[in-house]
């Protein structure tokens, strides 16, 4: 190969490299506008101090990588305007957006408050440990997160709705927590459905589930926490993180989990004040995996509801299968005793 056919190539290397920038970009573009219009309302109520640095950083660092003439096209596409209130509300640009932009421009996600931090406080009995949840602890009852079994791959994640216990061995939730009442499932009613699913990049990425992994695998996405339990776009976009998912069969999601995910809605709607709702997954027998990440898929699959306000609880426990159907509730001490999980205080 001569000289000048080198040096075409590394430039023929350069603009392909180049254009993948561009169209990652691209692609993200809607998730980018819907995410920053609620984060300017949010910034309209809230008040919030702006975060140069993080922007500015951002900005640098997009530079660098595509280029000045590039990175004016896309903050065209985006608005100047959008990007200073996605960068000044705090809850979201240290929360979805940030993760996602700073995962594609190659920028650190761990920063205070944002970031998913190992779990493991006081041991609540020996080979367990009390999860902190120290920013927020709104999810649980009394303020009082459950106290689990121990582990070193387990990681605590804070969103506006829901908080996650992520296992990094099974790449899936340990336990998803969620507050309802009456004011947030009327909220949630006609919020229109997203379905952007994502990659959370607060967590290491040996430790997390990927698109890929389910593309596929013949198992749906499945929420631990619902999306027809959100109450804003905001939380509606974080309800689609992959840390909130397990594979699921597709006849059992659709079929016996969608009924008592509606009937907890119900219930909630009808109860006086909050109930808290634990979801997640139980594994078996034989372990299953799928994709490249070998994620693995649960064999049962529980949700556990408590009445704070009659202290009244129940728990659903079922089948990971498509024949499984809506049974009786099993009662809270069988859900402890049956997942090695403390949900309640006391």
């Amino acid at each position: 190969m001569t000289k000048r056919s080198r040096k075409a190539s590394r430039k023929r290397t350069r603009k392909s490299a180049l254009l993948s920038k561009i169209n990652d970009l691209l692609r993200m573009r809607r998730f980018w506008l819907g995410l920053t219009s609620s984060a300017a309302v949010g910034h309209q109520v809230a008040g919030c101090t702006p975060n140069a640095g993080w922007y500015e950083s951002l900005l640098a660092k997009a530079s660098a990588v595509i280029g000045p003439p590039l990175l004016a096209s896309v903050t065209s596409l985006v608005g100047p305007a959008a990007a200073s209130a996605l960068a000044a509300l705090a809850p979201l640009a240290d929360g979805l957006t940030r993760y996602a932009f700073n995962d594609l421009l190659g920028l650190p996600t761990t920063t205070a408050g944002s970031a998913a931090t190992p779990a493991g406080g006081g041991l609540g009995s020996q080979g367990s440990t009390a999860t902190q949840f120290s920013q927020c602890r709104q999810h649980f009852p009394g303020g009082v997160p459950p106290v689990v079994p121990r582990a070193d791959d387990l990681r605590e994640l804070c969103y506006s709705s829901f908080a996650v216990l992520h296992s990094g061995s099974h790449k899936t939730p340990v336990f998803v927590a969620e507050r309802l009442n009456r004011a947030s499932i009327t909220q949630a009613k006609g919020l229109q459905r997203t379905d952007r699913f994502f990659a959370d990049a607060r967590l290491p990425r040996a430790e997390r589930a990927e698109l890929a992994d389910y593309q596929g695998s013949g198992y749906s996405r499945g929420h631990m926490a619902p999306a027809g339990n959100m109450a804003s776009a905001e939380a509606m976009a974080q309800s689609f993180s992959l840390a909130n998912m397990v594979p699921q069969n597709q006849a059992h999601n659709a079929g016996a989990w969608s009924q008592i995910e509606q009937d907890t809605r119900r219930y909630a709607q009808r109860a006086q004040g909050d109930i808290y709702v634990f979801t997640g997954p139980v594994f078996t027998g034989p372990a299953r995996t799928i994709g490249p990440g070998k994620v693995q898929v649960p064999s049962h699959l529980f949700k556990l509801v408590y009445d704070a306000s009659t202290g009244r609880s129940w728990a659903h426990w079922q089948a990971n299968a498509a024949g499984t159907r809506a049974s009786a509730p099993i009662s809270y001490e069988e859900l402890v005793r049956r997942s090695g999980i403390r949900f309640l205080p006391g």
